[in-house]
């Protein structure tokens, strides 16, 4: 395919993609359709994992030998929601202004999902020696959830590839590691009374303040820690607090206030332990206090905190050594690999033994913006990457970067 035919086909692609409004809460079924039916008429077969209830899917797909030893080519079709951001136009309709292409997704990242699909003929025709294949997955953006469920497939029922390319937005430069996750909801339950008197009652709103004053100190503690040679920015596991609430009524001692907290972790860092610090911080400091109220002995006894792990995504621990990073070193002649703070499906591949390496087109500053934009540049560069991919799997001697 002549680079102006690729580009042509993928910004198409890009355009139509980008109409599914496959916001993470939403169900992207159609999309899934959309690119299986794409697919079939290319004598592509496809398979699909969903999710318990049926209202989302994963997408596998493989061209080529049905072999062990082929590549990746990964990405997640959900994107975060666009409430509340300013869009000068409908984010859910691609558009172009100069060489820029704006939409929900168009970096974060349906860019990549497009290129990949765009050049999908020619790997057909191409008559591979390595397989190539595609993992589209749902509801990455709340914690890489649907990619669990494709990965348990393809190691329980099919060969297992060699290395994994996840298409994020790195302006198509080597991304080695980024760190992992953890995400979690502290309920707090105190013992309502009137507000006239606090000694009544157990104020929720207030425990939790304690905690949040904690979670503040704690991500002080580990700023003031942080090992100089980290390579990653900020250098040290970072602390989230991303929403807070309770209370019903300013005259009501507040019996339940939820707070939603977690971490993004260095992989040198035991994230679990970090974790139990801070439970053992609640039940010493936070729960004895709520169940100090004398006078209502039952009420006190359902007093406390529950707090529930909600999600892990393991950190891509670097290894300059893997074959994906071969890989990409050796199609593309770039030296250098980074780490990111961000989290991907990398580590998920990673655990199951499969190198992975994160790199695709796009600037992750575009993602999650009003206005997400990527420059057509980056596109171009992308397809000029798969096309080499696709040239170096068709080769006889492919195998020999793994040997």
């Amino acid at each position: 395919m002549k680079k102006n035919d690729a580009l042509k086909s993928s910004l198409s692609i890009l355009g139509e993609i980008i109409a599914f409004d496959t916001t993470s809460r939403e169900s992207n079924l159609e999309l899934i359709a959309h690119i299986k039916s794409y697919l079939d008429n290319l004598g592509i077969d496809s398979r699909l994992t969903h999710n318990e209830t049926g209202t989302k899917a994963n997408l596998w797909a493989t061209i080529g030998p049905e072999t062990i030893g082929g590549i990746v080519l990964s990405g997640h079709i959900d994107v975060v929601p666009v409430d509340g951001q300013d869009w000068s136009q409908n984010p859910f309709s691609m558009w172009q202004d100069d060489d820029k292409l704006f939409g929900r997704g168009v970096v974060d990242m349906k860019g990549f999902v497009a290129v990949a699909l765009a050049l999908a003929p020619e790997m057909a025709k191409a008559n591979l020696k390595i397989p190539m294949h595609f993992a589209f997955s749902y509801d990455e953006e709340v914690g890489c959830i649907g990619v669990r469920g494709l990965i348990k497939d393809v190691t329980e029922n099919l060969p297992l590839p060699r290395a994994v390319i996840v298409g994020e937005p790195t302006s198509m430069k080597i991304i080695g590691g980024h760190k992992g996750s953890r995400s979690l909801q502290s309920i707090v339950r105190g013992v309502p009374a009137h507000s006239s008197d606090p000694r009544l009652g157990s104020n929720s709103i207030m425990a939790a303040a304690k905690l949040v004053t904690y979670l503040e100190n704690l991500q002080q503690e580990l700023a003031d820690n942080a090992d100089p040679a980290c390579p990653f920015d900020p250098p040290y596991t970072t602390i989230d607090l991303g929403k807070i609430s309770g209370g019903t009524a300013n005259n009501i001692i507040p019996e339940f206030t939820s707070v939603e907290w977690g971490m993004r972790i260095v992989p040198t860092d035991d994230g679990e332990a970090i974790e139990n610090r801070v439970r053992e911080f609640i039940s010493k400091e936070i729960e004895p206090g709520l169940k100090a109220v004398p006078a209502l002995n039952d009420p006190a006894d359902h007093a406390g905190v529950t707090t529930t792990l909600k999600n892990v995504v393991p950190p891509l621990v670097p290894d300059t050594a893997s074959a994906a990073e071969q890989l990409i070193r050796h199609l593309t002649g770039l030296n250098n690999s980074g780490v990111v703070s961000f989290g991907t499906e990398a580590g998920l591949f990673q655990e199951v033994g499969i190198p992975t390496v994160v790199f695709g087109p796009g600037s992750i500053t575009q993602a999650h913006q009003p206005d997400e934009f990527i420059e057509i540049s980056q596109i171009k560069e992308c397809i000029d990457f798969v096309d080499q991919l696709i040239d170096w799997a068709a080769q006889d001697n492919s195998q020999e970067l793994f040997i």
